[in-house]
């Protein structure tokens, strides 16, 4: 992973995600870009958020509402000075443009979120956001959901509140989709740093696909040792969550599942779980 894109405003959860990001970058020798989006203060209405079928209307009204107040200066400059913060605290140097070593790039862009994810996300090797709040959080499940739907590459789900690591303990949700495996192709950087990798899947393994088995080998070719733990199957939510907090995990790994690939309008039930009632780090690949 050479890139890690985190959205960025003057928010508690942006804190969090930054310095997750920052962190991961470090010992994964990636660069961090922080982006900093607002909508058009003159947009008209026809051509608000393709998400706001999804979303619905109160995200849509909230977004446009914040970008025509007038303290959108006061916004982006906050924004960008609490990622040059964080980008000093973690001994980040400020870039002008990309290279190769990493380094920290302060970008600003005028549109909506899934537009301009849309375009930014898939030239990234990892997003990071934080899960919206219980009650409200409707513009961070707007950025949620644009990352998961538009960017086509991994998303890290944080908790609002930080963690002290993520990504040392993962555990990897298999169910011998091809969702899956993309999922596990796109952590292999974090898995191979991992210091414990432990596979779980609940109820048979009947269906076609590689059981945990191909998995386990597959891992052991970049060198990484794993475990299995086989669950009941009966609530597949809840029996993955408490083999992640029984094996001591910090990092939840699997692939984001829609009921309608198609209109890829509801998250299906598992991603929508882990999503929403959850409270542990998730990454997801959604393709």
């Amino acid at each position: 992973m050479k890139v890690i894109f985190v959205p960025v405003a003057d928010r508690p959860e942006c804190v969090v995600a930054l310095n997750t990001a920052f962190d991961l970058g470090a010992s994964l020798g990636a660069s961090i870009v922080g982006c900093h989006i607002r909508s058009h203060t003159e947009a008209p209405a026809s051509q608000a958020l393709s998400l706001s079928l999804l979303m619905g209307a109160g995200a849509e009204a909230q977004w446009h509402a914040a970008s025509k107040s007038g303290d959108v200066k006061k916004s982006l400059a906050a924004a960008k000075q609490l990622f040059a913060e964080l980008a000093g605290k973690h001994g980040y140097e400020l870039l002008r443009r990309p290279r190769a070593e990493p380094g920290a790039v302060w970008v600003e862009k005028v549109g909506s979120p899934d537009k301009v994810i849309g375009i930014m996300g898939p030239v990234a090797d990892l997003l990071v956001v934080s899960r919206p709040p219980s009650k409200g959080g409707s513009l961070a499940q707007l950025f949620l959901t644009a990352s998961l739907l538009k960017s086509h590459r991994p998303v890290l789900v944080l908790p609002q509140k930080k963690r002290r690591n993520v990504g040392k303990r993962i555990c990897i949700a298999w169910n011998q989709s091809g969702e899956a495996a993309q999922a596990v192709a796109a952590a292999m950087p974090m898995l191979a740093q991992a210091e414990r990798v432990t596979i779980v899947t609940c109820g048979s393994q009947s269906r076609p696909g590689p059981k945990s088995g191909h998995l386990s080998a597959y891992l052991k070719y970049w060198g990484i040792q794993s475990k299995h733990v086989s669950t009941p199957g009966r609530d597949e939510a809840r029996e993955i969550v408490d083999v992640y907090e029984a094996s001591g995990s910090d990092l939840m790994l699997m692939g984001a599942y829609s009921r309608s690939r198609m209109s890829e309008r509801v998250f299906g039930g598992m991603t929508e779980y882990m999503l929403r009632r959850s409270s542990i780090p998730v990454l997801m690949v959604h393709t």
